[in-house]
């Protein structure tokens, strides 16, 4: 009776596992199918932006970001925000996090990026940790304007760094880029090189 009791455990245990891996997995496909769409808007917007543009080149105008293009950079913003949110979650799933320099997909765990070697902190942005506290405070009526000029200020900062992490993600993109090319023509010179050599090999041989 003890063996069956053990063996229904075990089997209760096994699926338990079993049913939380297949949950992970339909909510990690669901999360990445709505980055799917997420991006396919981005795209189409992209494409708005290259019509408007082209557009003021055929009228021979001159084409300004802030007036013409705000609305079409702000919906990106957003947009790509919301994608990074359903990234985090994502890897959340699995117990993983990016690396804040190269982010490279790391275990969450990992005290150094074991890519780029960049040590990992869980310290929040003191910015977001004093605006959170601001916008819960009460202050006098006549202290309000300044409570605001000072949340406007933090929000300015909050929005520069993140312009700053995204433009680090694209160089680090073209970085991988640059190596991945890199390798590949190296690559393709010794293929190039070996062929000649057996070539040259040949015409010796005879």
């Amino acid at each position: 009776m003890d063996f069956l009791d053990k063996l229904g455990k075990k089997a209760s245990e096994a699926y338990k596992v079993t049913a939380d891996k297949t949950g992970k997995i339909a909510k990690e496909t669901k999360l990445k199918f709505k980055m799917g769409e997420l991006k396919t808007q981005i795209n189409g917007i992209y494409e708005e932006i290259g019509q408007k543009v082209y557009e003021k080149h055929v009228r021979e105008e001159e084409i300004s970001i802030k007036k013409d293009l705000e609305e079409q950079c702000t919906k990106i913003d957003v947009l790509s925000d919301e994608i990074e949110s359903l990234l985090k979650q994502c890897l959340e799933l699995k117990d993983k996090r990016q690396c804040r320099k190269c982010y490279q997909e790391i275990e969450k765990d990992d005290k150094f990026c074991p890519n780029c070697g960049e040590k990992q902190t869980d310290e929040p942005a003191k910015e977001v940790e004093v605006l959170e506290v601001l916008e819960n405070i009460d202050v006098k009526e006549e202290k309000e304007q300044e409570k605001q000029e000072v949340k406007e200020n933090l929000k300015e900062e909050i929005k520069d760094k993140k312009k700053k992490e995204k433009t680090g993600k694209k160089e680090t993109k073209k970085e991988n880029k640059k190596d991945k090319d890199k390798k590949e023509e190296n690559s393709n010179l010794e293929k190039t090189v070996k062929i000649e050599s057996n070539v040259k090999l040949e015409e010796d041989d005879k």
